[in-house]
């Protein structure tokens, strides 16, 4: 008998078949008329979920229990089942799997995410993926039904699947971390008190990877205020190298693309080199400055600058409002497709001539930025999963103005964690409200 447990510690799930030998499988066990029968799931009293496949009623020549498997005991429905792909010549092509680790994994936007991972459409269609899903003790049950919904869904690529409330299981061995659990901004909260509340999540979080990640793990923070959380985080993580902490402004870049295609009445892949400076708040600065559509300066094909200064700028800005007010909630699909992008800029080479953006630290940057602060700056990347700062950019006063205006408001930010940097006493001197509206 082959047994499954699940725990609200941790649970793992272990997949060594491909959708065509499940497929295989099935119809064998039609054929001799035998059934699978699982145990309905009980609750012991120590809180643990046990199920199991009946060994008597299961007779699969081509799957067989490995030595591994036999050591890993807790395992998640079909999963309890391992197959020998030794033989198999599709997975002879195979990368070595990598681990990704996925926080608020129960969420609108790891709902979105998670399926683009298990079908290879992130990292590619021979990169075999293990999912590690972090949630809270409220979300435990949500997330056996994200587990239950990559069960059904038969993805070759997608070799095991495990979910927890313990970042240190989680995060145990990640090649990629993508933090997107935050704690929402509620009623008459000050955002002082947000980053506090977040910030400390995101300080656990940063000890956490530091004490059992891989030492090159990439890390995504999605959570807001992302900037200052990936501060936190990387600031948390001291044998991470700080170069490989990112927050996600990529979901600006594509509005700024998005609304500059429409202005020039042309579709989105002919608009290139645009850039999102700064804080993923209100004072991001979209450049249009450096932009191109069909490869000529913005400028010379949208001749309205007033537009471009006032109302190109605030549509991206509030862009997430306004799809509140239109849809009740905030962005979900696109903040994942926006994740998706941003991955994919790292580990696949930047086109000759353009560039993405990406909230990386600034230490040493070419723009006289602050040093030590998560800004979003224009990125290239040779698809090895690292970057470079791009030097070929020009800057005018609007945009040095702009540009300064969002360094404040980060230099101000920082002050307020300082207590989660091992910086000091916090001081809460924020110029200005200007969080996202997503964020409220």
């Amino acid at each position: 008998m082959a047994v499954a447990e699940l725990s609200p510690s941790y649970t793992k799930t272990t997949i060594h078949s491909s959708s065509s030998q499940l497929s295989s499988l099935l119809s064998t066990h039609l054929s001799n008329h035998r059934r699978l029968s699982l145990r309905s799931l009980s609750r012991t009293q120590n809180g643990r979920v046990f199920c199991s496949v009946v060994s008597n009623q299961v007779q699969a020549p081509v799957a067989v229990q490995s030595e591994e498997a036999k050591k890993k005991p807790e395992c998640y429905g079909v999963f309890c089942l391992t197959y020998d792909l030794k033989a198999e010549d599709e997975t002879k092509s195979w990368k070595k799997l990598i681990n990704i680790a996925v926080s608020g994994a129960a969420g609108m936007i790891s709902n979105h995410l998670l399926f683009k991972l298990a079908s290879g459409e992130v990292f590619g269609p021979n990169q075999p993926i293990a999912l590690k899903l972090l949630g809270s003790e409220r979300s435990f049950q949500a997330l056996e039904g994200v587990a239950m919904e990559l069960e059904d869904s038969l993805f070759p690529l997608l070799r095991e699947v495990s979910i927890s409330i313990d970042p240190y299981d989680v995060f145990q061995d990640v090649d990629w971390a993508l933090l997107i659990g935050a704690k929402p901004r509620g009623p008459g909260m000050e955002r002082a008190n947000l980053l506090d509340l977040n910030g400390k999540i995101f300080a656990d979080q940063g000890k956490a990877l530091n004490a059992v990640a891989s030492r090159n793990v990439k890390v995504l923070v999605v959570g807001n205020p992302c900037n200052t959380n990936a501060l936190i985080c990387l600031k948390n993580a001291p044998n991470i190298p700080a170069k490989n902490f990112h927050a996600l402004t990529r979901l600006d870049e594509n509005r700024a693309k998005c609304q500059l295609a429409l202005a020039a009445g042309v579709f989105y892949d002919k608009v290139s080199n645009v850039t999102i400076w700064g804080n993923h708040s209100t004072t991001q600065v979209p450049d249009f400055l450096n932009a191109r559509i069909n490869g000529l300066p913005v400028k010379e094909v949208i001749n309205d600058v007033k537009w471009l200064e006032k109302e190109f700028t605030e549509k991206v800005q509030k862009r997430g409002g306004v799809l509140i007010q239109k849809w009740g909630r905030s962005s979900a699909a696109s903040t994942s497709v926006s994740i998706v992008d941003a991955i994919r800029s790292l580990v696949t080479p930047t086109p000759e001539g353009d560039w993405f953006s990406s909230g990386v630290y600034t230490k040493g940057n070419p723009y006289g930025i602050a040093e030590d602060l998560v800004f979003s700056m224009p990125c290239r990347s040779k698809g090895d999963g690292d970057y470079e700062l791009v030097k070929d950019v020009i800057f005018d006063d609007y945009l040095l103005n702009r540009i300064r205006k969002s360094e404040a408001e980060l230099l101000a930010e920082k002050r307020c964690v300082a207590h989660l940097t091992g910086e000091g006493i916090a001081v809460c001197d924020l110029p200005e409200d200007t969080m996202l509206p997503g964020e409220m």
